[in-house]
C-alpha cells in the first residue's frame, strides 16, 4: 500500500529564536523559542505521558501551568481537530526536548503552528531530565518563561518570585464556560481518536454537569452511556442545578487550588442527600470539602498517563491518567460516613471516595481515555449503576 504524501513544513527557521526558562530558584534553561513569541508566567510541571500532548494541552485543568513533557520526542503526531478537548489551549507554555515535524495521517497542522496561532508561547532544546529532577526534588516552582527576547534572566527570575501562583486561586471561574448549554450528541459524534460513532443508545438518563474545565471526551463518554448531559457554569447555584431534575449530576475535573472554589463546596454540599453525585480530578477535591474533609498540595502533583491505581474494592490495580497538585487528605475525612476507595500505589494518597449511605462517589483520575488509558471506563458504567440503585 502506497503511504499518503506527507505535507511539507518549512521546520529549521524557528531554531534561530534563542529562549529561556527562569525559575524562582534561580534556576536557568536555556533553549529555542518555538510557538507565539510571548512571554508566560505559570506554575512549571512535569507530564509523563509518551503522548498525548494535544489533550493536554487543552485540557482547562493545566490552566496556569507551564507544561514540561518528559518523553523526549514532542510533535511527531502534529496536531488534528479530532483530538482537541476543549475550545482553545489553556496551558500557559510548552517546554520540549526535542521538537519533530509531524509524521502521522492524522495530522493536520504542525505543533508549532498550532501553538503560535493560539498564541501558547513554547520552547525546545532544553535538558527536561534534568528540569524533571530539579522539579522532583524541590517541589513545583514558579517559572517565568521568555520567548520574546525583551527581558534578561535576572529580571525573568524576579518575575517568577513575585507571580501570586495557584495557591488559594479560583482558577475554575477563568476556564468555565459563560452559560448552560446542552452537550449535543448529532454535534460531536467522534472518539477521542477520531472514529465516527453513529450507534449512540438512545439517552435514557439525564445529568447535570458542573463545568470547573471538563474537557469534551468525558461529555462523549457519558453521552455514549446514554445520558444526555446539560453542562452548567461553575457559578451555578444548588437550586439551579435542582431546577434542571436531573437524574445525576457530574463535578469536572478543573485546574488549581480547590480550597478557593468556595462556592462550589457550598453548592455541593447543598445536594448531597438530594440527588446522585459523581466527581473526578477537581471535582473529587471539591466533594471532599464538602464532606468536610481537607486538602493539601502535593510536591510535585500527579501529571501524566501511567500512574497505578488500586481499587481497594476489588483489589484490582488501574493504570490511570492524572493531572493534579492537590489532594484529599484521608485522616480529615469521617470514617462513620465516608469510606477511602482507591489508593495511589506511588505515594498511597487518596484516589477515590464513596458515602457510606448516600449516592455519591468520586475518583482523583481521568476515566475518560484522552489520551488513555482506558483501565478506568468502567466508572461512567458505575455511575449508571448507582444512579439506578438511588
Amino acid at each position: 500500500m502506497t503511504q499518503a504524501p506527507q505535507p511539507h513544513w518549512n521546520w529549521k527557521i524557528r531554531r534561530k529564536r534563542e529562549a529561556f526558562l527562569a525559575l524562582e530558584d534561580g534556576s536557568v534553561f536555556r533553549g529555542w523559542s518555538f510557538g507565539a513569541p510571548r512571554d508566560s508566567l505559570g506554575e512549571v510541571v512535569f507530564n509523563t505521558g509518551m503522548t498525548g500532548y494535544q489533550e493536554i494541552l487543552t485540557d482547562p485543568s493545566y490552566h496556569g501551568q507551564i507544561v514540561t513533557m518528559t518523553y523526549t520526542e514532542i510533535g511527531n503526531t502534529g496536531v488534528n481537530l479530532d483530538d482537541i478537548e476543549s475550545r482553545r489551549i489553556f496551558a500557559n507554555g510548552f517546554i520540549v526536548h526535542e521538537l519533530n515535524p509531524p509524521r502521522n495521517w492524522r495530522a493536520t497542522t504542525p505543533l508549532d503552528r498550532y501553538l503560535r496561532e493560539e498564541g501558547i508561547p513554547a520552547i525546545a532544546g532544553v535538558d527536561t531530565r534534568a528540569l524533571t529532577t530539579k522539579l522532583r526534588v524541590a517541589g513545583t516552582q514558579k517559572g517565568f518563561l521568555c520567548t520574546s527576547g525583551e527581558i534578561d534572566e535576572s529580571r525573568a527570575v524576579a518575575r517568577a518570585r513575585s507571580w501570586s501562583g495557584l495557591d488559594n486561586q479560583d482558577y475554575a471561574a477563568r476556564v468555565t464556560v459563560d452559560t448552560a448549554f446542552a452537550w449535543d450528541p448529532h454535534g460531536d459524534l467522534t472518539c477521542s481518536w477520531g472514529v465516527v460513532d453513529s450507534s449512540l443508545p438512545e439517552p435514557d438518563l439525564t445529568i447535570a454537569a458542573w463545568d470547573f474545565g471538563i474537557k469534551w471526551n468525558i461529555l462523549r463518554r457519558l453521552r455514549q452511556h446514554g445520558m444526555a448531559v446539560t453542562v452548567l457554569p461553575a457559578s451555578a447555584s444548588a437550586e439551579d442545578v435542582l431546577r434542571l431534575n436531573p437524574d445525576g449530576v457530574f463535578l469536572s475535573n478543573g485546574p488549581a487550588d480547590p480550597a478557593a472554589v468556595k462556592y462550589a463546596i457550598e453548592n455541593i454540599r447543598a445536594l448531597i442527600g438530594r440527588v446522585p453525585i459523581w466527581g473526578i480530578c477537581l471535582g473529587h477535591q471539591l466533594l471532599g470539602l464538602a464532606l468536610g474533609g481537607r486538602t493539601f498540595r502535593l510536591k510535585f502533583g500527579h501529571h501524566g498517563c501511567n500512574h497505578p491505581v488500586m481499587d481497594l474494592q476489588t483489589r484490582k490495580v488501574e493504570i490511570t491518567s492524572q493531572n493534579h497538585n492537590f489532594a484529599v487528605d484521608p485522616d480529615s475525612l469521617d470514617p462513620a460516613h465516608v469510606e477511602v476507595t482507591h489508593l495511589n500505589l506511588n505515594d498511597q494518597t487518596v484516589e477515590g471516595i464513596r458515602h457510606r449511605t448516600e449516592p455519591l462517589f468520586s475518583v482523583q483520575y481521568h476515566p475518560e481515555a484522552a489520551p488513555g488509558p482506558h483501565d478506568a471506563q468502567y466508572l461512567f458504567r458505575r455511575f449508571r449503576d448507582l444512579i439506578a440503585g438511588a
